[in-house]
């Protein structure tokens, strides 16, 4: 087996074994402290610094990648999650707010730098294989990371029922543990590290391009985070009367199903061909297609259709299209990148969506204690019709040399 691929099922793999903790963990902390008592906004400050701390992450840890590699900023996170997990299974006593708050910055810590370690990873290990590569690689890793987080989901709330709330962080930490050793022993040095030791006022991106693509990148996520974080379970548990293991096993479907469609997104949207891969034009598309799902879904609601119906079958639409504007966004950073900046783009990238989540996440909170879900709903509808807005300053992506011109140059 080629090197390159090898190295990538090692870091997708290693990626696949966080994203289930990270899945499990939100859906533990969101049920468990509903039920010691906690509203909806309080539930929301709970992951304020975990969205938090995930910006101030990606700015340093892209940088840090740079200069250390990424493998081993991988690692780190992969250690800061462990020590996450098990800071919550001290007694209720201790759980206060301010205490979960701490535990989850540690764990914003270390999803991002995870995640923007495994994504700038891609781009190395791709090689010279064309854009089309770099479109399938980039869209199986992240839309197999999401079909994961939803069964991080399942697992979360199956493991609350099962076994209880610290019974279920000790085995997550302790599987995470042994995935952590394995993929050090696996993986080389150096991934991604910059032959120069880059300035940290590098890390903030001055390609037009990726600025754009950036602040699209933070409405998008919003959109889904203002009305799937808190509004939606809490909705499922307390509106519809699901139990525990329904509201994770659905949500946990819908986001395997996401990741799903996430992987599959070079075939169905049918632009990658002969070396090329999406652009502007696409993202801007797609984007206001899925303005209109869930401006539909709150005209439903506010007109008295059955909740349950509205929301199964318009989140199962809203999915399906989310999932193609994220992996287009998440090729376009890549395309955009040039080798060597790499790892500082996608951490720029990705503050700008942790920005997004924790915008999102607190607007979730408080927008459904204020206005119910059909509030969160128009606030997705917005947030999507901005990142449509700013999709129009993407440029389409270049298509390579032929390599009688690309001769030609030399």
């Amino acid at each position: 087996m080629d090197s390159n691929v090898r190295n990538y099922l090692v870091v997708t793999g290693g990626y696949w074994a966080f994203t289930v903790t990270d899945g499990a963990i939100r859906m533990l902390v969101v049920l468990y402290f509903h039920l010691l008592g906690y509203s909806p906004f309080e539930v929301a400050m709970l992951f304020l610094f975990y969205e938090f701390f995930g910006i101030v992450t990606n700015l340093v840890g892209g940088w840090l990648g740079a200069r250390i590699g990424l493998n081993l900023t991988m690692h780190i996170g992969m250690g800061m999650q462990v020590v996450a997990l098990l800071l919550l299974t001290v007694p209720d006593a201790w759980l206060s707010v301010p205490y979960v708050m701490a535990a989850q910055a540690l764990s914003g810590i270390a999803k991002d730098l995870n995640k923007m370690s495994a994504k700038a990873s891609v781009k190395m290990l791709a090689g010279d294989g064309g854009e089309s590569k770099l479109f399938r690689w980039v869209a199986a890793l992240t839309g197999s990371k999401n079909a994961l987080k939803g069964a991080g989901f399942f697992v979360g709330a199956a493991l609350l029922e099962w076994i209880g709330f610290r019974g279920a962080l000790a085995v997550l930490a302790g599987l995470l543990l042994i995935v952590l050793v394995v993929t050090a022993l696996l993986l080389p040095t150096g991934v991604g590290k910059m032959k120069s030791k880059p300035k940290f006022t590098q890390v903030f991106a001055n390609t037009p391009a990726i600025n754009w693509l950036s602040a699209a990148r933070f409405f998008l996520f919003g959109s889904r985070d203002v009305w799937f974080v808190v509004g939606l379970p809490v909705f499922l548990y307390s509106v519809l009367g699901w139990s525990f293991t329904r509201v994770g096993g659905f949500i946990a479907l819908w986001v395997i199903g996401y990741g799903m469609v996430q992987a599959s997104a070079p075939r169905l949207i049918r632009r990658s061909h002969h070396g090329r891969g999406p652009g502007g034009g696409t993202a801007r598309l797609w984007a206001f297609i899925l303005a209109a799902f869930p401006a539909a879904m709150a005209l439903a609601l506010q007109y008295g259709l059955d909740p349950a119906l509205v929301v199964v079958a318009g989140l199962v639409l809203f999915g399906v299209v989310f999932a193609i504007n994220s992996a287009v966004h998440s090729y376009l950073i890549l395309a955009y990148s040039d080798f060597d900046k790499v790892s500082m783009n996608v951490g720029f990238y990705y503050m700008a969506n942790a920005g997004g989540r924790l915008a999102g996440t607190v607007l979730s909170g408080l927008v459904y204690q204020t206005q119910g879900l059909t509030g969160c709903l128009w606030w997705s509808a917005a947030f999507v019709l901005a990142a449509a807005a700013l999709s129009f300053k993407l440029p389409a992506i270049e298509p390579p040399p032929e390599p009688g011109e690309q001769a030609a140059r030399v």
